[in-house]
Parts: C-alpha cells; sequence; structure tokens
C-alpha cells in the first residue's frame, strides 16, 4: 500500500481512508523479547434464542470489543500529489517573447556583440603551481523580439492606404475613340416609355393643328354661308322690302354675284357650276292675295294648264318648270331656265 495512504499511531498502521488498523502491534519487554499475549478466553456459546430470528443481550454484550475509530485529531490530512506543472508555449502568442527585463513593448531587442574569445595564454614551465583562467562563459543571447500577428496586419493595411497611387497616363486618341465606341454600343436599346411618350406629343401636336384647320374650315364655311345673305340683306335694304335669302338651294347650284335689286323688287340669280342652266327667284312688293296671282300671273301664262300645291299655309301654283305665290305682301315667282322638279320648287319656296 502506499505510504500516503497509511497512517501510523503508536506504532500501529491505520488505513487513512477506513481507519482500520492494518496489522497488529508487537509488544516486546525491554530485552527486545516478545511478550505472549494472553490466550483469550474460550468464548461462550450463545444463549437460546428467546424468539425467532431474535439473540438475547447476554450474548450480544459478553465480551468487551475495542474501538476501531481513528483519532482524527492525531492523524494527519493526505495530501495530494505533488505533479510537476509543465508549461505549453503556444505559437504566435506572447509566450514566444523573449523574457528580458530590458525589453520593452513593440521596442527593438538590443544587439548584444558577441565577445571575442580570449586567447590562451601560454603558462611558463617554471610556475606550474598557478591554476588556469577559467574560461569566460559566452553571452547568452535573447530570443529577437516577434512582431504580434495583429500588429503585424494592422502595419500592412496602413502602409497600403499611404502607398502612393501611380499617375495615369493620358489616354490616346484612339484609345478614347475606342472607349466612346464601346459605350455606344454597351448602351441599352431606348425603353418604350421614351417611345410611348414622343408618341403622345406627336398625338397632341397634331390634334392641335388639326383643331385649328378644323376652325378654319368652319370659318370659311360660314363666311361663304352668310355672305349671299349678307347680299341679299344689303339689296333688300336699298329696295326697300324684306328680301330673303332661301335656305334650300339645289345641288349644283350657287348665287350669282351682284344681287340685282331696284325699288321695290330684287332678283335673286342661281347658277349651275357644271353648265349654262340657272333660275331666278323674284321677290316684289305686291298687295295681292293667292286668286290675284292666279288670274293675273298663271292663267295668262299656261291657261288651265298648272298645278296647286298648299303647303305650311302657302298656296303655290306650278306651271311646267315656273312656280308663283304670295306671302307676307311679297309676290315670289320662279322662272326657270333649269330642270327643276317639282319637289324641289316646293321646297325653295317653303324655305323663303
Amino acid at each position: 500500500m502506499a505510504p500516503h495512504k497509511t497512517v501510523t499511531i503508536n506504532g500501529r498502521k491505520y488505513d487513512a481512508v477506513t481507519g482500520l488498523p492494518i496489522e497488529p502491534v508487537q509488544v516486546t519487554t525491554p530485552d527486545k523479547k516478545p511478550i505472549k499475549k494472553p490466550t483469550p478466553p474460550p468464548a461462550k456459546k450463545p444463549a437460546p434464542q428467546t424468539s425467532k430470528g431474535a439473540k438475547s443481550s447476554e450474548g450480544v454484550h459478553s465480551s468487551v470489543q475495542r474501538s476501531q475509530t481513528l483519532l482524527r485529531r492525531a492523524a494527519k490530512k493526505p495530501a495530494a500529489p505533488n505533479k510537476p506543472i509543465t508549461k505549453r508555449n503556444t505559437p504566435g502568442r506572447h509566450m514566444d517573447i523573449a523574457r528580458s527585463a530590458s525589453v520593452s513593448r513593440f521596442a527593438k531587442h538590443p544587439v548584444v556583440e558577441a565577445t571575442p574569445p580570449v586567447a590562451k595564454q601560454v603558462m611558463p614551465a617554471a610556475t606550474p603551481a598557478k591554476k588556469a583562467k577559467a574560461p569566460i562563459a559566452k553571452a547568452k543571447m535573447d530570443k529577437p523580439a516577434r512582431v504580434h500577428p495583429v500588429a503585424q496586419r494592422a502595419l500592412s493595411r496602413s502602409a497600403a492606404k499611404s502607398k502612393p497611387v501611380a499617375a495615369k497616363a493620358p489616354a490616346t486618341a484612339k484609345e478614347v475613340k475606342d472607349t466612346a465606341i464601346s459605350k455606344a454600343l454597351a448602351t441599352p436599346a431606348p425603353k418604350t416609355k421614351k417611345k410611348v411618350k414622343k408618341d403622345k406629343k406627336n398625338l397632341r401636336r397634331f390634334l392641335i393643328i388639326g383643331s385649328v384647320v378644323l376652325v378654319v374650315l368652319v370659318a370659311l364655311y360660314a363666311v361663304w354661308r352668310l355672305i349671299p345673305n349678307i347680299s341679299v340683306s344689303m339689296a333688300a335694304a336699298q329696295a326697300g322690302i324684306e328680301a330673303r335669302y332661301p335656305e334650300y338651294t339645289p345641288d349644283g347650284y350657287s348665287l350669282s354675284q351682284p344681287v340685282t335689286y331696284s325699288d321695290g323688287e330684287v332678283d335673286l340669280k342661281f347658277t349651275s357650276n357644271s353648265n349654262e342652266n340657272y333660275y331666278t327667284i323674284r321677290q316684289a312688293r305686291s298687295s295681292w292675295d293667292s286668286s290675284a296671282v292666279l288670274d293675273n300671273v298663271v292663267t295668262p301664262a299656261t291657261g288651265e294648264n298648272y298645278v296647286t300645291t298648299k303647303e305650311r299655309g302657302l298656296t303655290i301654283y306650278t306651271y311646267e318648270t315656273n312656280a308663283a305665290w304670295v306671302n307676307g305682301g311679297i309676290l315670289y315667282t320662279i322662272d326657270s331656265k333649269a330642270p327643276l322638279s317639282g319637289d324641289q320648287i316646293r321646297r325653295i319656296a317653303t324655305s323663303l
């Protein structure tokens, strides 16, 4: 058993863990003769059990038992075995830096010059009793200081930032031209939105131009329609009657200018735009009624060969391509040299 696992008290060994004695103590006399131990008395027979599974108190306490408890106050506390502490130097850490007292942080290690070897002195043969001097021990060189990896990276970054940038040489004309061509070729095609905006702009311009043209055309048409009315109104004012311009004009005919007039009478001549046909509407002041028109105008010209048409309160007498009627104290007659139909004559009469 290991020595640190036992405790010796009064010449007897005890187990340090359990406290039990390991071997008996041999008692000797002053003459170093072993003393015989008295023979222990024979063990008494156990008393009969009084009940099932139980012993009598006399059988249990018949002999004195020695205490086996360890005296803790006298025993020493077992100490843990001393193991040598081994230091591990991790490469790249501060453990690799030389531990010289003269080394400061991030300072260069002082260079120690090696001491030149001392030449051996030749001792004279007459003095053998003198001892030779002990050789001078070489100076122990310290390990050079190493820069920490973090500091090394920081220094490299600062050096890269402070490094001057080399000035670029000016580009030649050919290089500039090639760069412009490549940039133009790499430019993406215009998006559809720009085209849509351009189309909208053109459409707006066309709408504005069309609106202006339409307004001009309407103005010209209004002037073209108003000029005859203006001419008739001026002639009526000169003649002293309320002459009118018909709202209906057969296709292919237009008013011939200027409008002729006399005292109490205005003549409107409409000529064909394609041939020499024409018809004349004469408006004259009169006090006749429809019967007087039939007797004084229609019957002398055609006899009984005429057609009477009544529409919108008017009595229109039509014979061949001519017509006559009276309205509001004005006698209207149509003298036609054109192939006008009865319907056309009726529409002209009702439009005055």
